[in-house]
């Protein structure tokens, strides 16, 4: 059985927002300093998040391919969102609260100091960097929906690919959360009141918190053992009912055992004619077919059984 390989294209996607957003906070925390924005501040401790999560997304695509063994049979994909799940974690802690409870106390105390040209600055070129790594997060959004034939709306909905998913969702807060940052200190500097300078603060905050548990929400699911969407469970079960011999399928489960991982087991009835070579060149068959058309699938297992309505050995009619 292949083992699970590295997602290169996802390594890129993470790596370049991380380098990305390593540039843009220490731009921010300078502007921050200088100007006394609560805003630029939280939109600092914003990219520090997102740093410390793109390096968390990267430990998940590297240990999440590490092949299986003795101890982990089926690989150590789930891994991959155990650290994806400490990502969402970090931002949630670490970014929504420092934003949040800063951009309070500046509601109440409202206090600025330092002029507003460099905040503007580092505000303009970091949404020209932050487009740059969102622009390749949605290459490889569009690239993925296409080739599951769906919109990338779903895509992003269903994927198992949380550090894609992660990075899209980030770098799009991240440009919202710098409108927002702009609007705040415009405001501010046009009123003369660092209420909405606080404000915008509170909000980048909310805007983290829906992040955060958006993602922390899809990789409990997929810790759990989520299944795999739908339509892929169709047409694996197509697959398998267009075998020779099979009669219908009583029972399919699958359950995504990593971003790239998928096991399916089925109960299968067979013709009661078949003999036992023939089952076995069934499954070997079922095995070949489904991995050929979803790569994806890396276990296949059959439990060849009698229908449901067939007579039990020594039961009624038996």
């Amino acid at each position: 059985m292949a083992q699970p390989e590295v997602r290169t294209e996802s390594v890129g996607t993470v790596v370049v927002a991380g380098a990305a957003n390593l540039a843009i906070a220490v731009a921010k925390l300078v502007a921050g300093v200088i100007s006394g924005s609560a805003a630029m501040l939280s939109e600092a401790v914003h990219s520090v998040a997102d740093t410390t999560t793109e390096v968390l997304l990267y430990l998940a695509l590297r240990r999440g391919a590490r092949p299986a063994d003795a101890r982990h049979p089926f690989g150590y994909g789930k891994e991959s969102y155990v650290w994806a799940f400490l990502a969402a974690l970090f931002t949630f802690v670490a970014g929504a609260g420092f934003a949040i409870t800063h951009g309070v106390t500046t509601i109440l105390v409202h206090e600025h100091s330092g002029d507003y040209l460099i905040t503007y600055v580092v505000l303009a070129v970091s949404f020209a960097i932050e487009s740059v790594s969102l622009a390749r997060a949605v290459r490889q959004v569009r690239a993925e929906s296409r080739r599951w034939r769906t919109t990338p709306r779903r895509f992003l909905h269903l994927t198992s690919d949380t550090p894609l998913k992660a990075v899209f969702l980030e770098d799009s807060a991240a440009l919202i959360g710098l409108v927002l940052a702009a609007a705040g200190v415009a405001l501010s500097q046009l009123t003369g009141d660092e209420l909405w300078d606080g404000a915008a603060s509170v909000l980048i905050g909310v805007l983290l918190l829906v992040v955060a548990t958006v993602l922390a929400h899809s990789n409990i699911s997929l810790l759990v053992g989520r299944a795999v969407p739908e339509r892929l469970r169709g047409e694996i079960s197509e697959e398998l009912a267009g075998l020779p011999a099979v009669r219908r399928i009583d029972t399919l489960l699958t359950m995504q055992l990593g971003p790239s991982d998928v096991l399916v087991a089925a109960k299968v009835d067979f013709d009661d004619e078949a003999s036992g070579a023939t089952i076995e060149a069934a499954a070997d068959q079922a095995e070949r077919r489904l991995t050929a058309r979803h790569p994806q699938i890396r276990y296949v297992f059959l439990d060849p059984t009698r229908s449901g309505d067939a007579p039990e050995p020594g039961g009624p009619g038996g």
